[in-house]
């Protein structure tokens, strides 16, 4: 059976691979006249909310309207000016015991407008298994940090460091049994985005 196998491998190694240049990345990529409009109308479209709010005190008043948060014990903000209740990072040294979050408040990077994805780098961010395992998720992002595509979202990224961060969009969703629709199923139940600005 070897002998077979190396014949095999032996006649694809001596098949000429021609050398293949990479592809230029520089192109008109889509562009979008109004980011924000277009950023807020895709988060609505994956099933998120997107508010545009001219600052964090607006923010806090429409979280404070909403019947999950205005009754949720425990809230985890790494949002200055954005009330925790509850939970503090610094004391929680397993991440199981974020299970009971109800709400996370988390800044985002920035906000790319073509699929309405958030970039969450942060070095603050004790546990990376509170994005997921919140209930509901706020990210908070200035206006200014909305790019058009994940052209310029790339152009953005550091890689200079080994770090974590990743592109999130819109509450968890799988359809995987019966083709039924279900949120919340691998995370967050719902995600709202905080755009301020401009």
């Amino acid at each position: 059976m070897s002998n077979s196998k190396d014949a095999i491998l032996n006649a694809i190694r001596q098949q000429p691979v021609p050398a293949v240049d990479l592809p230029d990345l520089q192109g008109s990529w889509t562009q979008y006249d109004d980011r924000p409009a277009q950023f807020a109308a895709t988060v609505e479209a994956v099933a998120g909310h997107c508010l545009s709010v001219a600052g964090l005190q607006e923010a806090a008043e429409h979280l404070a309207a909403l019947e999950h948060y205005a009754s949720a014990d425990r809230i985890c903000s790494l949002v200055t000016g954005l009330e925790s209740r509850d939970v503090s990072l610094e004391t929680i040294d397993d991440p199981h015991e974020l299970e009971s979050v109800d709400w996370a408040i988390v800044p985002g990077e920035f906000g790319v407008a073509e699929n309405g994805a958030v970039w969450v780098r942060n070095p603050d961010l004790k546990h990376r298994a509170l994005l997921v395992i919140v209930q509901h998720l706020v990210l908070v992002l200035q206006e200014r940090d909305i790019v058009n595509n994940m052209h310029e979202a790339y152009a953005r990224l550091g890689f200079a460091e080994p770090e974590f961060g990743m592109f999130v969009s819109g509450p968890s969703k799988t359809a995987d049994i019966e083709q039924s629709l279900v949120i919340g199923a691998h995370g967050a139940r719902s995600l709202t985005v905080c755009v301020v600005g401009p």
